[in-house]
């Protein structure tokens, strides 16, 4: 039997989920915005509570490791590594493209065996973290931060029906108009959506060291001026 807390932080959604054994007990969302400082703490002291009262013992604590949001991301692992310290868990990173890929697989909105993955994060003005990865999520192109043009992805186009999704994907839609461009809205990393990711790394003990690990931010955070001084 294992149990997993999983946090998701990584867009302006805030969610925790509780998985056992594969099974989703808990779970607590927030799509108003980026608040996770104000909400992320709420919903996990929930989740503890929710696994003390019924006697259910924590094995390990799963957080998205990114790309995302620099504040967000950074925020979730903080929360996820001072869990796994205070109750000597194990940390387990799941990389944030491949939580998204989980719903559209889940619910088979991809039809064609030779499909490819395009899982995309907004990334600000036109351009996005992208990955490209086939079905059973085998990375056929590493991530990049793409600014998105008609011909980015041909290459794979050209050979392959190729979904795009995530928060990235909509303003892609009337740029990227090969025939083999599908475009799925609607799909948001949560924890929930963790589970099967985490479970697994779990049970192939792909642990991270608590002390060391940090975000995959991609790019490095840029402070902005304030636009009125003080």
């Amino acid at each position: 039997m294992s149990c997993i807390l999983n946090i998701e932080t990584s867009t302006n959604v805030c969610s925790v989920a509780v998985s056992q054994d594969g099974q989703c007990i808990f779970e607590k969302e927030d799509h108003s915005g980026p608040n996770h400082a104000e909400k992320l703490g709420t919903f996990v002291d929930e989740a503890l509570s929710f696994t003390d009262n019924h006697a259910i013992p924590f094995d390990a604590v799963a957080v998205s490791c990114g790309p995302g949001s620099y504040t967000g991301l950074r925020i979730g692992v903080s929360m996820a590594k001072g869990i796994c310290y205070g109750r000597g868990l194990k940390l387990i990173g799941v990389p944030t493209l491949e939580v998204l890929c989980v719903p559209v697989l889940l619910h088979e909105m991809v039809e064609e065996e030779d499909a490819l993955l395009c899982p995309m994060l907004d990334a600000r003005r036109m351009e996005v973290y992208a990955q490209i990865l086939d079905r059973g999520l085998k990375e056929i192109r590493p991530i990049h931060a793409d600014v998105v043009e008609a011909d980015t992805y041909k290459e794979w186009l050209d050979a392959h029906p190729v979904y795009f999704f995530g928060n990235g994907a909509a303003k892609c839609k009337d740029v990227i108009t090969h025939p083999n461009a599908h475009f799925i809205s609607g799909i948001e990393p949560l924890a929930k959506n963790m589970m099967p990711l985490a479970e697994k790394r779990n049970a192939n003990e792909k642990w991270e060291d608590v002390a060391y690990f940090v975000p995959f931010y991609l790019k490095n955070f840029v402070a902005k001026l304030p636009r009125k001084l003080l």
